[in-house]
């Protein structure tokens, strides 16, 4: 891709970030002689033909709420094109980085550079909820911090316009799950507030390291938005009572947008605003109790078909327990399962600041049921090859299988280690999913599976390992062939298996897993380029 002409305009350079929806490359602009930033929407080559207009319209739709704003904290948006059946969007390029890589590189913001870091992303903010435009996605992948010490605001490609007709569906709920304001995980439509709320958690992020209500899915994070208060900031400083005050369950108990600029302004002087204090909930809490440790067997389980397993510890014990608020909350199960009984879609994602969050506690385990079960519901046949199905696992993840008649067996509750099998066990998919991976390189893990596997399988045979790119993350596939032995499995005999492995932007390893007979691995192999494919993270 490097290289390429987008449009007969753009040459493209290097890829300098990517998100769960898009890339953004460097570009010049070989009309106008500049450097300019494109972002081409990667997430369309992994949906249907029908799903690709509406990524259009939402394309469009950015371009148009950051072309309304005129603000030096808004990233300059230059142009929208179509390129290679794909949208993409032509910026301002920003030398510089995100202020979730700078967490990533310092572990925390010093608090007046944080509270003068939310100075300007609150101006722009306040820039756009004056030109009837709500962000809905503030968070610190998206706050850019320029070399010549520029605050900008970008990606408003889920931004809402007031006037515009609606281009999700009717219910549809979007953004990144850590910076949700309770209001919109209940389903209320936002409002400046809810940006204000993102912004507080995006602050909390930045001076201790990691999101506030993160927790081991999706579900958890969004239950602990709702009826958790987020633990006291210890690195905050002068900043603390103003993150408090942004982080108010209900949106009236928050400052307004003049007020929090007042409040941020006196922060990054390095003054303690007085008047923060008086958001500060003063409710009674719950006394405090601790959590249960976990608990995990030493060493990897046994694969039952003599392939890899990734040895996982799923989560650390909790350094200090979490408050939860008094009072009726709403029980968030029962209205996420209502919304989707109402036909609404979910459309969340939990990423970019540093990963897992290691002061939360052990996500609910599924409910045990006996036995191999079928969950999900079936995706439309229109959007996968004929017979085909997807399913969503009770794990958070989605996956497509090839019929219906693959059922689930959860291989090891403890590490989250789940199968899909039509017969069995003689053919299968196997995910894993690992939150404290032992490498940080997948190929360099692959490498030590590779090993450990070739010693001790019957005529182990190395098919192919090596690096791979996958959803613009780094991977790495170890394909390889043994002969398993009756004593070991059920189905003995000539064996062939691949994994591909990759670690995810918050940090989450995943290895997905295929094995079935030497003799049709042919068709095996084939599955498993579909079912990557169609993979979706929790």
């Amino acid at each position: 891709m490097q290289g390429s002409l987008v449009a007969g305009r753009y040459r493209l350079g290097e890829s300098i970030g990517s998100g769960g929806m898009g890339r953004v490359w460097r570009a010049h602009d070989e009309v106008l002689h500049r450097a300019v930033a494109i972002k081409e929407l990667t997430a369309a080559l992994y949906v249907s033909d029908s799903e690709q207009a509406t990524l259009l319209a939402r394309t469009r739709s950015e371009a148009r709420a950051a072309a309304r704003i005129n603000h030096s904290a808004v990233v300059t948006v230059h142009d929208v094109l179509e390129h290679d059946g794909r949208p993409w969007i032509v910026m301002e390029l920003v030398e510089g980085h995100s202020l979730a890589d700078a967490v990533k590189e310092r572990e925390r913001v010093e608090p007046r550079e944080a509270a003068r870091i939310g100075l300007w992303v609150l101006r722009a903010l306040r820039a756009a909820h004056s030109a009837g435009v709500l962000h809905r996605d503030v968070k610190p992948g998206n706050v850019l911090l320029g070399t010549d010490g520029r605050v900008l605001l970008t990606d408003f490609g889920i931004a809402q316009i007031d006037g515009d007709t609606a281009i999700t569906r009717t219910g549809e709920v979007v953004g990144s799950v850590d910076y949700l304001a309770p209001e919109r995980v209940r389903g209320h439509d936002p409002g400046p507030s809810s940006d204000l709320w993102a912004l507080g958690a995006t602050l909390y992020t930045a001076v201790e390291g990691r999101s506030p209500f993160r927790r081991t899915s999706p579900l958890t994070t969004m239950q602990a938005v709702v009826e958790e208060e987020a633990e006291e900031p210890r690195h905050a400083g002068p900043l603390g009572p103003v993150i408090t005050a942004l982080l108010r369950k209900d949106p009236a108990g928050r400052p307004d947008a003049a007020q929090a600029e007042q409040l941020l302004a006196e922060a990054a002087e390095g003054r303690r605003p007085q008047a923060a204090q008086g958001y500060v909930p003063t409710q009674a809490v719950d006394a405090l109790a601790s959590l249960p440790y976990d608990t995990r067997p030493e060493g990897a389980p046994r694969h039952p078909q003599g392939g890899p397993t990734t040895a996982q510890q799923p989560y650390g014990p909790p350094a200090t327990p979490r408050r939860r608020v008094r009072g009726r909350v709403i029980a968030l199960v029962v209205v996420v399962a209502a919304l989707i009984g109402g036909g609404t879609a979910v459309m969340l994602q939990q990423q970019d600041d540093r990963g897992r969050d290691t002061t939360a506690g052990p996500s609910p385990s599924p409910t045990a049921t006996p036995g191999p079960v079928k969950t999900g519901e079936a995706e439309s046949p229109g959007n996968l090859p004929e017979g085909w199905v997807r399913r969503t696992d009770p794990y958070g993840f989605s996956i497509v299988l090839p019929g219906e008649e693959w059922e689930r067996e959860v291989f090891d509750e403890a590490t989250r280690q789940v199968d899909y099998t039509p017969d069995g066990g003689k053919h299968f998919i196997r995910i894993a999913m690992d939150e404290a991976p032992d490498f940080d390189d997948p190929y360099e893990h692959l490498s030590s599976l590779d090993q450990q596997i070739g010693e001790r399988l019957v005529a182990y045979q190395r098919v192919g390992l090596d690096r791979r790119v996958y959803r613009d993350r780094d991977s790495a596939r170890l394909e390889y062939s043994w002969t398993a032995l009756a004593k070991d499995t059920e189905f003995p005999g000539p064996r062939q298996a691949v994994d591909q492995m990759y670690i995810s932007r918050d940090g989450i390893e995943y290895a997905i897993y295929m094995s079935g007979p030497a003799e049709d691995w042919a068709t095996t192999g084939a599955q498993f380029e579909t079912v990557l494919k169609g993979w979706r993270e929790p």
